[in-house]
């Protein structure tokens, strides 16, 4: 039984310290044949796959629905930061108006810069879409932590206790975090700590059998529609 339990972290992990911050751990990544070959072979089969057959009919059909109720491109692009800290162009379907000289800021419950399309793709998760191609290029995995802006990692990097351990990893399309109900705005830190033990038991605990049952756990939230989502 899985249990997000943070003291299961620290007595499997390597002690660091930071000047800037208190003391950080990192939590060992499990060394299997699936971890090595079989996770990143799953990820490039199963992307494939969805960009040939679902994304080339989804993007023109969603995109039209985008550009007709509001100004703007198709795709969201922020960057995000991924394995190792490595920051990469994460992309999504846009969901909110276009202000491209706004200011970073979080999606609050009725906030009224999602637009009525975006409203619909973030409940069913379909703004994640464009994430396969990211899956393709190597930046993501299709299960994981989910990548966070760079304005969080400046934040929490120094603050919550093994944060930087998520990286050891490709940040996923989805993770254990948000199949859990784990997602959403995190207005105070203890929502982000919640989130982030998730994460680390994910890195800890990866397998073929978890991954899959993630990936079913996210097509049923994808067919029930997220509450956590707006």
């Amino acid at each position: 039984m899985l249990s997000a339990n943070p003291t299961t972290y620290s007595r499997h992990s390597t002690r660091a310290s930071t000047p800037a911050g208190p003391e950080l751990s990192y939590v060992d990544v499990p060394s299997s044949l699936y971890t090595r070959y079989g996770k990143r072979l799953f990820d490039l089969t199963v992307a494939a796959f969805v960009t040939v057959f679902v994304l080339s009919w989804m993007i023109p059909l969603i995109g039209l629905a985008i550009c007709l109720t509001s100004r703007g491109p198709i795709l969201f692009v922020q960057v995000r930061s991924g394995r190792n800290g490595r920051v990469f162009h994460c992309l999504k379907f846009r969901t909110m108006y276009h202000a491209p000289t706004a200011a970073f800021a979080q999606a609050r419950k009725g906030d009224a810069r999602i637009t009525r399309i975006g409203a619909f793709l973030r409940r069913t998760n379909l703004d994640e879409m464009p994430q396969f191609w990211n899956v393709l290029m190597g930046d993501m995995s299709i299960v994981g932590p989910r990548p966070h802006a760079v304005q969080h990692d400046d934040l929490y990097w120094h603050t919550i206790q093994n944060y930087r351990s998520r990286y050891e990893v490709r940040p996923g399309i989805t993770g254990l975090a948000q199949v859990r109900g784990a997602r959403g705005e995190t207005r105070e830190l203890v929502n982000m700590k919640h989130r982030v033990q998730y994460d680390l038991l994910y890195v800890k605990k990866q397998s073929i059998g978890l991954d899959a049952k993630l990936c079913l756990g996210t097509v049923q939230a994808m067919l029930k529609g997220n509450v956590n989502a707006w």
